[in-house]
């Protein structure tokens, strides 16, 4: 045996291959439970039953239309760029299932001799992936509308590449109050750093979770995440009313289905992160029977509240006009961004140098004058009044 293939851990290898395989597995199970739970839900909402027919109470109707999607048959545009019209779908889909690799499912256990963290990989740029794999998600977008040769897609790219763009930066201002307060860009030390408990009397209970300190920026985060997963009241891209189906118009078979769960996938993944954030990720109270399994459990049960909050917003909001999606982006979601990474970094960074009460002063004070700057552009220029048209004169 060469020099080089007698220095490789061989073990290690094994051991990341059956987390990949683990965690992908365990991601499209909840996933096709994810598309069922909406049905179901929504169906409730609206007083109807939905799906019923296939398996135990219709949860096996989403493999089911999956199948008739694979077996249809595919139609594709004379006009389109077939390469790009190809390799779309794949390009909306890889990146949500690759945001999944820094997510922390659960504590780090020894096997063999390694310590081996319950996600495929803890990199010390967790947040910066996470913002990474978020941009890429938009090219899928694009690239379907264009190589589509027809103009509702076209149109529907041209939306989601403006929403998504926009609303990143506003995402992205939320995860840096949160990496500010807990001081590290791993997704494990932000779920470690959740760990502590008030040491309020009579609330040594609650754990100390990013939600209460950072509820500003678990908003901008979850209003961001809305936009960015194109999801009620933001789903401009594909508005049925005046799109058709918006960027995948021309898409049939297993491509549109590609695109159908690559948006689920873009919920779990972005649910997740606000549970891995926000929510204490999979800490929760352990008990005796079956330990290694409630990790798992808390998770689970947190990342679905919060896939439960998106399917009723869904069912409850109507679809927000154009011009005001865009402008509360950069107007509303922006300023209110920046003023918080601010008042962070100030919470952060003053209190060792100037004392708790003075350096409470000093944030109160730069967050009020900053509120007085950027009101107006929140709030926007005075009404005008509307211009009538001149009428002209009827003669008699």
């Amino acid at each position: 045996m060469s020099p080089v293939l007698a220095s490789i851990d061989w073990t290690a290898w094994l051991l990341l291959i059956v987390r990949v395989i683990v965690i992908f597995a365990l991601v499209m199970v909840y996933l096709v439970l994810v598309i069922w739970f909406e049905r179901k839900a929504v169906a409730d909402m609206q007083t109807r039953i939905g799906p019923n027919r296939a398996g135990p109470f219709g949860v096996l109707q989403t493999i089911a239309d999956g199948v008739k999607l694979l077996l249809k048959e595919e139609i594709i545009p004379e006009t389109a760029d077939l390469p790009v019209y190809l390799i779309a779908p794949l390009a909306s889909a890889v990146p949500a299932l690759l945001a999944f690799a820094v997510i922390p499912l659960g504590p780090s256990v020894t096997i063999a001799g390694h310590t081996v963290p319950f996600q495929i990989s803890d990199l010390s740029v967790g947040i910066l992936w996470i913002l990474a794999m978020a941009s890429l998600a938009v090219y899928g977008v694009v690239l379907a509308g264009w190589s589509s040769g027809t103009n509702y897609p076209l149109i529907g790219s041209v939306r989601s590449s403006a929403q998504m763009i926009s609303y990143e930066v506003g995402m992205g201002l939320g995860l840096v109050a949160v990496v500010l307060y807990a001081g590290t860009l791993t997704m494990s030390g932000i779920v470690a750093v959740q760990a502590r408990h008030f040491g309020v009397p009579g609330l040594t209970w609650l754990p100390k979770w990013n939600l209460f300190m950072q509820f500003p920026a678990f908003l901008i985060y979850v209003v961001a995440a809305f936009a960015e997963t194109n999801r009620p009241p933001f789903d401009l891209p594909e508005a049925e009313t005046e799109l058709v189906a918006g960027y995948h118009t021309e898409y049939s078979g297993m491509k549109f289905a590609m695109f159908y769960l690559a948006e689920y996938m873009h919920m779990i993944t972005v649910s997740s992160v606000a549970v891995t954030l926000f929510l204490g990720g999979w800490r929760g109270p352990i008990f005796p029977v079956v330990r290694w399994l409630w990790p798992l459990v808390w998770f689970v049960a947190k990342v679905t509240v919060m896939i439960f909050v998106f399917i009723w917003v869904r069912a409850t909001l109507p679809r927000m006009r154009y011009d005001k999606l865009m402008a509360f982006g950069w107007k509303v979601m922006i300023p209110i961004g920046l003023v918080w990474v601010l008042a962070t970094g100030g919470i952060v960074a003053l209190p060792p140098a100037y004392g708790a009460w003075r350096a409470g002063a000093i944030v109160g004070f730069g967050v009020l004058a900053l509120i007085l700057l950027l009101g107006p552009v929140i709030r926007g220029g005075p009404a005008r009044a509307p211009v009538e048209a001149p009428t002209r004169g009827v003669s008699g």
